[in-house]
């Protein structure tokens, strides 16, 4: 029982001390702002996707297709990202990409047809190509500087700001508070957030990226692995943004309120495990911790699947959200410690592939969903998830 009981003990004083490390450094902080303010606006966003699908009658598929928009802008974007964080730094880019998120993120929220929303979707994923290159760069840069461990804190930040923003999206709804108008005030904030912490941004160095940084090199048998996987734990992620809502509205017949909820039930748990990660990585191992992580969030989705009923879909997701909290960290990292690939071409091209499955991802399951079924949607994503749990076996990973 000693054994156990210190066991116990010396695994919370870790984590203790990796929140504390996290949390007293400037530099740190200002990263793991950017990563959360750029999930607070998706998690608002998401929110009120049933909104704008029922303002401009979009059936699933139609829905899908203008969701189609944000990869295209990711692909759009990627093979400038290099450049632009060459010229302006990692921390730079961080600022410039934000702010030109904030505008953007005003279009599909205000579009008036299905043709705006798809311009508007394409400039959130231009943006946020840029922003997701950047800030895991500068995270590293960070970690490398002061030699610390702040990957999955970071990651943790991004999963607060959506479970954030979707749950204060589920207020919003309830006091009958228009979408548009909550939008504005999200973006208001996000502003404000990104001109306080400039100072510090631009006094991380830059080291990852030069002025000809590559965005994209062609992925050898290791890289290709983490990718497979990582495209699962990515659809996952965007099962959850981009269908949650409507799944617990539609199927779970869930009311307005609690459908919003949903992502934010996700966002619970992988706040909670991203936030643990980086003191239980080490603890169970990387490749254990993406098995396992791949069957607890199949599990999740097939809970929804087979019980569609408001508690249990809302289990599910947050079942999800556990099992996707994790994967994201670990393979960011050791996408940028490939033997014989550059860190920021190795980063660049996992980033991409990633969060094409992201973005993809929910249009694909829209138009699963209106020929089949939106079961059938995440039914596919479930089994995708399954797959990862068994290439986990394969993967090499450089720790």
């Amino acid at each position: 029982m000693n054994t156990v009981t210190s066991t116990i003990g010396w695994r919370g004083n870790r984590f203790v001390r990796n929140l504390h490390t996290f949390t007293s450094s400037a530099k740190a902080r200002a990263v793991g702002l950017v990563f959360a303010t750029d999930s607070l606006l998706f998690g608002s966003w998401v929110s009120h996707i049933p909104y704008v699908k029922d303002k401009l009658h979009l059936s699933d598929a139609e829905l899908g297709m203008t969701l189609f928009g944000l990869p295209v802008g990711l692909l759009l974007m990627n093979p400038m990202t290099g450049w632009i964080v060459g010229k302006l730094g990692e921390a730079r880019s961080c600022f410039v990409a934000v702010l030109a998120l904030c505008f953007s993120m005003l279009i599909p929220i205000n579009a008036p047809n299905a043709v705006v929303l798809t311009a508007g979707l394409i400039m959130v994923g231009m943006c946020n190509a840029l922003i997701n290159v950047a800030m895991n760069t500068a995270a590293t840069n960070v970690e490398r500087e002061e030699k610390i461990s702040i990957m999955s804190a970071c990651h943790g930040m991004w999963s607060l700001g959506g479970m954030t923003g979707s749950g204060l999206a589920g207020l919003a709804i309830s006091f009958h508070i228009p979408p548009p108008a909550h939008m504005l005030v999200s973006i208001l904030f996000v502003v404000l957030i990104t001109f306080l912490i400039r100072p510090t941004l631009v006094s991380i160095p830059g080291q990852l990226v030069g002025s000809s940084g590559s965005s994209f090199v062609k992925p050898n048998l290791a890289l290709m692995i983490m990718i497979l996987i990582g495209l699962a734990v990515a659809m996952g992620e965007g099962v959850a943004f981009d269908w949650s809502a409507v799944y617990l509205r539609d199927n779970a017949h869930a009311t307005k309120q609690m459908a919003a909820l949903g992502f934010a039930s996700f966002s619970l748990t992988m706040t909670l495990g991203r936030f643990l990660g980086d003191a239980i990585i080490p603890l169970i191992g990387s490749k254990r911790i993406l098995l396992l992580g791949g069957l607890v969030a199949a599990s999740g989705l097939l809970m929804a699947i087979l019980m569609p009923f408001p508690a249990t879909s809302l289990a599910g997701f947050a079942l999800l959200g556990a099992g996707c909290s994790l994967g994201a960290p670990i393979l960011y990292a050791a996408s940028m410690r490939i033997p014989g690939i550059s860190p920021a071409a190795g980063l660049a091209t996992f980033a991409t592939y990633s969060f094409i499955g992201f973005l993809a991802g929910p249009p694909v399951i829209g138009f699963v969903s209106e020929s089949y079924g939106l079961v059938y949607g995440l039914g596919l994503v479930a089994l995708m998830l399954l797959v990862a749990a068994a290439l986990s076996r394969k993967v090499t990973l450089h720790e």
